[in-house]
């Protein structure tokens, strides 16, 4: 068993010519600015990526732990998506808001 915690869930979608770009935006800029706000509470973020047809689709999955601190990452409006500009100039579309779900049990090996 783990402790409760919350995950934020984000889908975006770039081209192949442009998937590299975004993931290293994310990688080298985006991320590393999350982590510098020093959000109480945020312990990480997870990225996952995979070609769909003539797209490739990117997930970002947050890890919280507790509602106050997502709500001190995104605000009140905390389901409002976090998709800063640099990434919209690359991104063909993209999730409007995060899904979020407490984490209720888990194993690990």
């Amino acid at each position: 068993m783990i402790a409760t915690h919350i995950v934020r869930i984000w889908h975006g979608w770039t081209t192949p010519e442009n998937a590299e770009a975004y993931e290293h935006l994310l990688l080298e800029e985006i991320f590393p600015g999350i982590a510098a706000k020093g959000v109480a509470g945020y312990k990480g973020i997870r990225l996952l990526r995979r070609p769909v047809g003539d797209e490739v689709e990117f997930i970002t999955i947050m890890t919280f732990d507790s509602w106050d601190a997502v709500k001190a990452f995104a605000g009140e409006d905390y389901e409002r998506a976090y998709v800063p500009p640099k990434a919209r100039e690359v991104l063909a579309r993209f999730d409007e808001c995060s899904q979020h779900y407490e984490v209720r049990a888990g194993l690990e090996y």
